[in-house]
């Protein structure tokens, strides 16, 4: 599981886990996290994301596995 986080910075995926703020967690599948940034992910992390930080996650997604 991999958790994306709220921060003061923005949304930013935590791979250690450990940096402050509300916190969300996916699978690491690339499946997962294109279903999670239709909606889902912005409904846990209670923010509306921005297309910066949707298009950060997404990159980050296509170095996942299928």
């Amino acid at each position: 599981m991999i958790r994306i986080v709220r921060g003061p910075d923005g949304v930013e995926v935590d791979l250690s886990g450990k940096k402050p703020g509300r916190g969300a967690y996916l699978h690491d599948q690339k499946s997962c996290w294109e279903n999670a940034l239709k909606g889902s992910l912005a409904k846990a992390l209670k923010v509306q994301l921005t297309a910066e930080e949707q298009e950060k996650l997404l990159a980050f997604a296509r170095s996942l596995p299928q």
